[in-house]
């Protein structure tokens, strides 16, 4: 755990998770840390919550299982999630307030929804993508289950958003390797892009996950299978699945600014939970905790995919 107190109130980070991002093991759809965000919060009736990453709904349903009388309002930038909130929403009428979007479109949809600034008692975060993500082979987040290299967690919300699959057959390699280091904390980054750029050339384009995998796969050799910080076995494309993803749906620069959205919605005293997987998430918001905001790009990268 690591804390800090702010003028909005206080704010816990919470390190670690359940979501194996590309590893050869399947997760339910549970709510990741449920307990320690309740104890944290502290629910109580009539509070209003701001669950940012709202998911399969399991953080929103136990805020209300403690609360049946708070209100929830459940963004995320998935249709499926969103879809899923419509239908919770169908048990809790005026309870669950349905946001599709990303973080960085919340100011309009929560002005259409006549919430003010400084007006929410908790905001949750549970960043990175949820199990159901990686359960849906066509979605193209999973390494394990085959399908087309898409990534998009928009899915088709932005016609003009490319794929990971269509970034990868423009993108040069020199630029392929910043993001697999940058973005993935790749060690063999040059290599793995090297590979992909060529086989691009010399055989096809790669345009599913397992292509992909099996490509870095042989790129890295046959003992290429890692342990990944919690000493679990990992699939040595994880990284660079990681990479491409967090590259296609512009993830920090997401959460940088997510951060700074709530510190201006919630009310003094208010509270702030962030659940994250990695370094990346964790250094971003980390320096907002400590007062080191980022008011313009996290992202080191810019948001391009043709040289």
């Amino acid at each position: 755990m690591f804390s800090g107190r702010r003028l909005l109130g206080k704010l816990r980070l919470v390190f670690g998770g359940n979501r194996l991002a590309g590893t050869l093991v399947n997760v339910p759809h549970v709510p990741v840390m449920a307990v320690e965000t309740i104890k944290f919060l502290k629910p109580q009736d009539n509070d209003l919550f701001l669950d940012m990453t709202f998911g399969a709904g399991g953080h929103t349903k136990e805020i209300l299982k403690v609360a049946p009388n708070a209100k929830v309002i459940a963004l995320d930038r998935d249709p499926t999630a969103h879809q899923m909130a419509l239908d919770l929403a169908k048990k809790y009428p005026g309870q669950i307030f349905p946001v599709l979007g990303r973080f960085s479109e919340l100011p309009e949809k929560l002005s259409k929804l006549n919430v003010n600034q400084q007006s929410i008692d908790g905001v949750i975060f549970d960043f990175g993508c949820s199990s159901m993500q990686f359960d849906e082979g066509s979605r193209g987040f999973s390494i394990s289950k085959n399908g087309p290299l898409d990534m998009r967690m928009d899915q088709d919300r932005f016609p003009d958003s490319p794929s990971a699959a269509e970034i990868l057959s423009k993108i040069d390699e020199m630029d392929l390797a910043r993001i697999l280091k940058i973005y993935g904390e790749e060690k063999q980054a040059k290599k793995i892009a090297r590979a992909i750029v060529e086989t691009r050339y010399s055989i096809k384009k790669i345009e599913t996950t397992k292509e992909l995998a099996d490509l870095v796969q042989s790129c890295l050799g046959s003992g290429s299978f890692r342990l990944d910080k919690l000493q679990r076995p990992s699939h040595p494309a994880t990284k660079t699945f990681q990479a491409l993803r967090i590259f296609v749906n512009n993830e920090l620069n997401e959460i940088n600014y997510g951060m700074i959205l709530a510190h201006r919605y919630l009310k003094i005293g208010g509270k702030m939970i962030a659940i994250t997987f990695h370094s990346l998430e964790d250094t971003i918001v980390k320096r907002h905790v400590m007062g080191n905001v980022l008011n313009d790009m996290a992202n080191t990268l810019p948001l391009k995919y043709c040289s």
